[in-house]
C-alpha cells in the first residue's frame, strides 16, 4: 500500500519514524508524501508540552478528513501523545484505525496488517522496553545530515517534564547497533551526524556501570564518510573533563554543544529539580570555553516556572547576558498533567510568562547579532543545503548551526554547487541569526 508519515515533535521522534519508514520499505509497502495519494497515514505525535499537544491533535483531525475526501482507508497514531491519551484517542477520533506506544513503534507492520483486517489494535510495550534489533532506515532530512539517536528514556525526572512517563527510563543503545547505524549513513552519503538523545552525556551507564560517551564518540569518529560529528542534548553536570578533551581533540567533532540549561536562578533551578547551581553552570561554561575557544554554545530555558519572582527573572536575564549564548530559545512553562510542578503553588499567568520570554529573547538578541558580526572576515567550512535560484545564493550551514534549530549562511559561489558539498567560505556579513559569505575553493577529500 502507499504509506505517508507525518512525523511532529523532537528529532528523537524523527528517528523512530524513519526506523517505521524502513521496516514498511522492507515489508514491500510504498512510501508516498502526497497525502491525497496515501492508502494509509501514520501520524508520529509529540506531547511534550501544550502546544505541542495541539498540533498534534489538529494534524490527526485534519489527516482524518482524508478517510472521507481521499484514497486514505488507515489512520494510525504513535507517539507521545497515543502513550498517554491512547483511549481518548479512540473513543474521541473514531476515525483513528490504531494506535501505537512510543516503545512498539517496530510493531507497525504488524499494525497495519491488523488494521487491514479490520481489527482496531492497540500496540504498547513496556515504557522501559528497547526494540530490539537493527532496521535500517530511511532517511529523510535530505541524505547529507542526519540524526544518530544513541539512547531512549530519561532519569532526571525534572519536576516540570513528563517525558520519563511516556518513554520510560535511561536505556542505551548498544555500541554495535549504533555503529552499524552510522555506518550505513555514511554509505548512504550522510556527511554529518547530529548525536540525539534525551540526555546524550549518560551513555552508557546502565550497560557499563559508568557513563562511556567518549568512548562512543571515539568510535564515531572512525567511521569513514562522517566529516561533522554534532552534540545535542548535554546536561550539564554531566559534562566530564574527558567529554571535553575528546571534543576538544577529535577534528570532525564539531565545537558546538547543546546544554538543556532552563534557568539561571538557584532558587527556581532548585525548584524545577535540576542539578547544577548558577555557580556550577558557569564553572563548567568556563571550562568549555577555555578548551575550545571558538565554541559555539546553545541553551534553551524555561520562563514563568512556578514561584518564578521578579527577582528570579532578573536573576535569569543577568545570567544570559554574563553567559553570553551564541544560541538560545526560551519556552513559557508549561503545566504538564501527572507532574509535580502542576501543584506547585505560585502558579504565573500566561501574559506574565510571556512578557518575561519576550524580556529573554529581545536580550538574546542582542547578544546573538554581536557574536554574528564577531564572525565577519572568518574562514569557515560549510555545509550546503540548496539554493536560491531568484537571489542566485546558495544555502548553507557552519559548524555553528545545528540543523532546523539554528541561522544560515548564504552564498556566493562562481562555480555550481550541489546539496551535500563541503565547501570552504569567507564571512561577509551577518546579522541576529544568519551569516552571508564567499565560497573561497571547493574541496573533496
Amino acid at each position: 500500500m502507499k504509506i505517508m508519515f507525518i512525523s511532529l515533535g523532537c528529532d528523537k521522534n524523527l528517528v523512530d519514524s524513519e526506523v517505521m519508514l524502513g521496516l514498511l520499505r522492507d515489508r514491500g509497502h510504498m512510501l508516498t508524501n502526497d497525502e491525497n495519494e496515501a492508502e494509509v497515514i501514520v501520524i508520529n505525535t509529540c506531547s511534550f508540552i501544550h502546544d505541542a499537544r495541539e498540533e498534534s491533535v489538529e494534524t490527526i483531525l485534519e489527516m482524518a478528513k482524508l478517510k472521507e475526501n481521499g484514497k486514505c482507508r488507515l489512520l494510525i497514531v504513535g507517539g507521545c501523545l497515543a502513550e498517554k491519551y491512547k483511549d481518548e484517542i479512540f473513543k474521541e477520533i473514531p476515525e483513528v484505525d490504531a494506535v501505537l506506544g512510543t516503545t512498539a513503534y517496530d510493531r507497525i507492520c504488524q499494525v497495519i496488517d491488523e488494521a487491514t483486517e479490520g481489527k482496531r489494535p492497540m500496540a504498547f510495550e513496556s515504557i522501559d522496553r528497547l526494540p530490539k534489533g537493527h532496521v535500517r532506515r530511511v532517511i529523510t532530512t535530505g541524505g547529507y545530515f542526519s540524526y544518530l539517536k544513541i539512547a531512549e528514556g530519561c532519569d532526571k525526572h525534572c519536576t516540570y517534564c513528563i517525558i520519563p512517563k511516556l518513554r520510560g527510563s535511561y536505556r542505551s543503545v548498544p555500541l554495535e547497533d549504533i555503529l552499524t547505524d552510522a555506518r550505513e549513513l555514511a554509505a548512504a552519503g550522510v556527511k554529518e551526524l547530529n548525536i540525539v538523545a534525551q540526555e546524550t552525556t549518560m551513555w552508557g551507564k546502565d550497560i557499563y556501570g559508568e557513563k562511556r560517551f567518549p568512548m562512543l564518540l571515539k568510535k564515531l569518529c572512525q567511521v569513514e564518510g562522517i566529516e561533522w560529528i554534532r552534540i545535542l542534548y548535554c546536561y550539564p553536570e554531566e559534562i566530564t573533563d574527558e567529554l571535553i578533551q575528546v571534543m576538544a581533540e577529535e577534528p570532525k567533532i564539531c565545537h558546538y554543544l547543546d546544554l538543556p540549561i532552563q534557568h539561571g536562578s538557584d532558587a527556581i533551578l532548585k525548584r524545577m529539580g535540576r542539578r547544577t547551581s548558577r555557580k556550577e553552570l558557569e564553572e563548567i561554561i568556563g571550562k568549555l570555553r577555555t578548551a575550545m575557544p571558538d565554541i559555539a554554545l546553545r541553551t534553551t530555558l524555561i520562563t514563568g516556572f512556578p514561584g518564578e519572582t521578579e527577582k528570579d527573572h532578573e536573576e535569569l536575564m543577568d545570567f544570559v547576558e554574563k553567559m553570553d549564548f551564541d544560541r538560545l530559545g526560551v519556552f513559557t512553562y508549561s503545566p504538564e498533567e501527572g507532574t509535580p510542578a502542576q501543584k506547585m503553588e505560585g502558579q504565573i499567568p500566561e501574559e506574565q510568562k510571556e512578557e518575561r520570554r519576550d524580556d529573554l529573547m529581545a536580550l538574546q538578541q542582542g547578544i546573538s547579532e554581536e557574536n554574528s558580526r564577531k564572525m565577519i572576515g572568518r574562514t569557515l567550512q560549510v555545509l550546503v543545503e540548496g539554493r536560491i535560484p531568484e537571489e542566485d545564493v546558495y544555502v548553507g550551514r557552519t559548524y555553528r548551526d545545528a540543523p532546523d534549530v539554528d541561522g544560515y549562511i548564504f552564498l556566493k559561489a562562481e562555480e555550481e554547487l550541489m546539496s551535500g558539498d563541503m565547501v570552504t567560505a569567507r564571512v561577509t556579513g551577518a546579522d541576529a541569526y544568519d551569516l552571508t559569505g564567499e565560497v573561497l575553493y571547493e574541496f573533496t577529500e
